[in-house]
């Protein structure tokens, strides 16, 4: 079995077909599926999916694009919620950074900010988090390191073969995988996958992005996982049932649940 650790259940793009889609995901072996919080507008919509479906968590949290919402979500009541089982998507995203070098420094402290803010919540109640690091590995190590966030740990959402933060692995941080592992262009994430630790190594879609191949181009969504799975396993020579089994295993150790 499998479990989804990052799919965005709560977008509009699945509303159209969710019970077939949820449907289809079990016919391709996922168990569990956790919706990331990345926008308050669509965190309440997330609570729903989870207390119809048994199998399907969330995490509190809001994405570095989206940090002006903080104060709109409240995290104590969403992080009470028995279905809550992290908090984020959080941390760093300099991609579309703009403006002078002045505005950028700004924007880069404010997202400094709000990402120790997401840490210690964390830490104050108990739940590892998922982090979001795009173009910003060294601040965002650093960050982790300064708050001693290892004390919850966490998953490294979309790993993004960075070498600087393979040593997180030992600091109870986890690699989540996706379709980008199937990509041709892909050789960083393909070279650097048998360095990560098989206890840390997490199967996520990050649907609806990200699609896998053969399937890219087209929305993503977690019956997809099979892909990235099978990938894994050539790349790793290790069987398809194996990475089933160590990546599952490893979820239920870092979210509890299962």
């Amino acid at each position: 079995m499998i479990i989804d650790t990052h799919v965005h259940l709560d977008d509009e793009r699945y509303r159209d077909d969710f019970d077939a889609m949820i449907t289809r995901a079990h016919e391709a072996g996922v168990e569990s599926f956790i919706i990331p919080g990345a926008h308050p507008a669509t965190l309440q919509r997330a609570v729903e999916i989870c207390e119809q479906y048994s199998d399907v968590y969330f995490a509190v949290g809001v994405h570095p694009y989206d940090m002006e919402h903080m104060e709109a979500v409240d995290f104590e009541a969403y992080a009470a919620h028995p279905k809550c089982v992290a908090i984020g998507e959080c941390g760093l995203d300099y991609f579309r950074l703009e403006g002078s070098d002045a505005e950028k420094h700004i924007e880069k402290m404010r997202q400094d900010e709000v990402f120790r803010s997401h840490i210690r919540f964390a830490k104050k109640v108990k739940k590892p988090l998922i982090v979001h690091i795009r173009d910003a590995s060294h601040d965002a190590k650093m960050i982790l390191l300064e708050e001693d966030a290892g004390e919850i740990g966490g998953v490294l959402h979309c790993y993004n073969a960075d070498d600087e933060l393979l040593s997180l692995a030992n600091e109870n941080f986890y690699f989540g995988i996706g379709g980008v592992v199937t990509f041709q262009n892909a050789k960083k994430l393909v070279n650097i996958l048998h360095r990560i630790p098989q206890d840390k190594l997490l199967i996520e879609t990050d649907g609806p992005y990200l699609t896998p191949h053969p399937h890219r181009g087209s929305r993503n969504e977690s019956a997809y996982t099979r892909f990235i799975a099978d990938k894994m396993a050539e790349l790793l020579t290790l069987t398809t049932e194996e990475i089933e089994a160590i990546t599952t295993c490893n979820a239920k150790k870092l979210f509890g649940f299962g």
